[in-house]
């Protein structure tokens, strides 16, 4: 019987990336994950379900060459965090409930970060922390697209004041579309998730006309291919005209039993209940969602970044997965690198010394977020918001080319000149203003649409979640390579093109050995 190993989750994860992926993060990825799933049952009491011989079960999720994703049901992250959350409770830990970042300050010498200026969403107070260090960990905006998988308030936040703050970003070309986003109508589920275990475990995805499409597209792999190549292959019958009446694809689960279904799916039969449809019984209406961002903030396998006293991880970060990211290596990067960014943090508390940041510095970014407040009349923010969500979908979504780039990037300079003059219209009331925190949401969401299509003009091939109409091969003589930027002047985006570091394993050495085959339950 063949033997998982960390080496083939490690090339499992490089050949899912397209060989773009920084190889000592991949590599840290996987060997760190071990140590990480035995530390947060043994100290933070998260107990993943168990195989009949008792030890942790592990499930198939799409591209692995093996089953291992360590699992509670089909709602992991929800259990981790919940058991997180347990633990800082436990602990004389400060919490600022209900509070947002608006941006990091920098030192008095300009050398470093030294803390974050932050606002109170229930008072409406913008105040200051100080720090040492300072860790970013707050996702990425796939809800840029209109059809989206993360709350709607998940709009980059964390990316757009690295940004600001002069970060190194890479590969934000890189935007990752989940094939199995509910269809909800106009409800808040609409492209909520369908988890990849349903297709691990034997679901089928059929077009229209009934057929079972992904025999035209990946006949070896059928559902099981990776992440991108589903996702597009959905997209592309849908735009064929062989989709749903609603635009969509089917994804059917019958087969595999009712009882099956419900006692392995809960969070799963739940989520399609809540729309008057039985998973366990029926097939369900589904399309591609944007779900995950690979690019971010460049990084290395501590979790800094080019600012000093800043680290980076999660969805943040950049690098890791490369061009795709496999299911099931969400949860294990965050809960790696977070681990990762912990330990580092407490180290360098240890070591640094306060540094003082400039008051006129903070009493800046204050008035520059207070400017709706200040303005009787101008945009509107949710216009905005629909504009940008139609945009992206439409001109940067799952099938892109130059042209349809090239308008993106010349509309989203001209709406980030129009939320600078959206204004709120409840202008004496600071508390729970919600329109005032949609433009700082949109600002952000802007800021991060900006990178992702520059980044996307720039490659002029296709590779993993990244596919260029008007470039549809993968150049591996010309495109091994990972596109870096950053603020320049004025706002603008300074671009970079570096030859990606194959010091583990080159691509030759990988690429002729395509994924094992994988048992079917």
């Amino acid at each position: 019987m063949k033997k998982d190993s960390l080496e083939k989750h490690f090339k499992d994860t490089l050949k899912g990336g397209g060989f773009i992926n920084n190889q000592e993060l991949a590599w840290t990825l996987v060997s760190e994950a071990p140590k990480t799933v035995h530390e947060l049952e043994v100290k933070v009491g998260c107990f993943f379900d168990r195989a009949e011989n008792g030890k942790i079960h592990q499930k198939a999720f799409a591209g692995q060459s093996f089953d291992r994703t360590v699992h509670v049901a089909d709602l992991s992250g929800i259990q981790i965090v919940s058991r997180m959350t347990d633990q800082i409770f436990a602990r004389e830990i400060t919490v600022f409930e209900e509070t947002r970042g608006l941006d990091l300050l920098r030192s008095k010498d300009e050398e470093r970060i030294v803390g974050a200026i932050l606002s109170n969403i229930r008072t409406g107070e913008i105040f200051v922390v100080n720090a040492k260090v300072t860790i970013v960990a707050t996702g990425g905006s796939a809800s840029m697209y209109k059809i989206s998988a993360p709350s709607f308030d998940k709009t980059g936040d964390g990316m757009a004041m690295c940004f600001r703050a002069g970060a190194e970003f890479v590969d934000m070309e890189m935007v990752q579309f989940h094939p199995t986003g509910l269809i909800a109508g106009r409800s808040r589920l609409n492209g909520s998730l369908l988890e990849e275990g349903l297709r691990g475990s034997g679901a089928r995805l059929y077009n229209g006309l009934g057929e079972r499409f992904m025999e035209r597209y990946d006949p070896e792999h059928l559902e099981r291919s990776t992440r991108d190549r589903v996702a597009r292959s959905c997209f592309m019958e849908i735009m064929a005209g062989r989709g749903t009446e609603n635009s969509a694809v089917y994804l059917d689960a019958s087969h595999l039993g009712a009882e099956f279904v419900e006692e392995n799916f809960p969070g799963m039969v739940e989520r399609v209940k809540d729309i008057g449809k039985d998973l366990a019984r029926e097939k369900v209406e589904v399309t591609p969602t944007a779900h995950y961002q690979m690019g971010g903030v460049g990084i290395d396998t501590r979790c800094q970044c080019n600012l000093k006293g800043l680290l980076v991880c999660g969805e943040d970060a950049g690098g890791t997965h490369g061009a795709n990211r496999l299911g099931g290596n969400g949860i294990c990067e965050s809960t790696v690198y977070g681990r990762k960014a912990g330990d580092v943090a407490a180290d360098l508390a240890l070591e640094e010394d306060m540094h003082p940041y400039l008051d006129s510095q903070a009493e800046k970014i204050r008035m520059r977020w207070l400017k709706p407040f200040l303005q009787g009349s101008g945009e509107n923010v949710y216009e905005i918001r629909d504009e940008i969500e139609d945009l992206m979908w439409e001109k940067a979504g799952l099938v892109r080319n130059g042209s349809k780039l090239t308008e993106a990037a010349h509309r989203l300079d001209q709406l980030l000149e129009k939320i600078d003059s959206a204004y709120v219209a409840d202008r004496y009331r600071a508390q729970y203003n919600m329109e005032w925190n949609n433009i700082i949401d949109v600002t952000n969401l802007i800021t991060v649409c900006r990178m992702v299509v520059n980044s996307a003009r720039c490659r002029e091939e296709s590779r993993g979640a990244h596919y260029r109409e008007d470039f549809p091969e993968t150049d591996n003589e010309g495109w091994l390579k990972n596109i870096y930027q950053k603020m320049g002047d004025g706002f603008q985006l300074e671009l970079t093109q570096k030859p990606v570091v194959l010091n583990r394993f080159k691509r030759e050495e990988i690429e002729d050995r395509f994924f094992e085959k994988v048992k079917q339950h």
